[in-house]
């Protein structure tokens, strides 16, 4: 089968592995953009970035951008490798039908071989 690349348990894992990643990372990115103080911890601020700007909220406010903007860039990635997995489904579907059509081909064609030799 042309351009199948994972079976159809990989296909599946990565589907509801993307799901979650899309979900959890586009919350962490609407958190970070709405300036969570709960999330302080995860931006990356050091102390020149409190101590040399006048207005320092507006720095730090930067970065929870930043971070925010990182959350919805992971995110996209995310959804890009769940349709890949969903396409990965389709193909092991469409192998599977296939070869089901071959094999009811095949057993047909040994019933009537068989008939015409008795």
């Amino acid at each position: 089968m042309r351009g199948l690349i994972c079976g159809p348990k990989c296909a599946a894992c990565g589907i509801v592995l993307s799901a979650w990643g899309v979900i959890m990372l586009a919350m962490l990115g609407i958190f970070f953009t709405t300036h969570s103080a709960v999330l302080i911890h995860d931006v990356p601020v050091e102390d020149e970035d409190i101590h040399q700007d006048t207005n320092p909220p507006h720095r730090i406010y930067d970065l929870f951008g930043k971070v925010g903007y990182n959350c919805f860039i992971a995110a996209a990635i995310y959804a890009v490798v769940g349709a890949f997995s969903c396409c990965q489904m389709r193909l092991n579907k469409q192998k599977v039908i296939s070869l089901t059509w071959l094999f009811e081909f095949s057993v047909i064609d040994l019933c009537c071989q068989a008939q015409v030799y008795e």
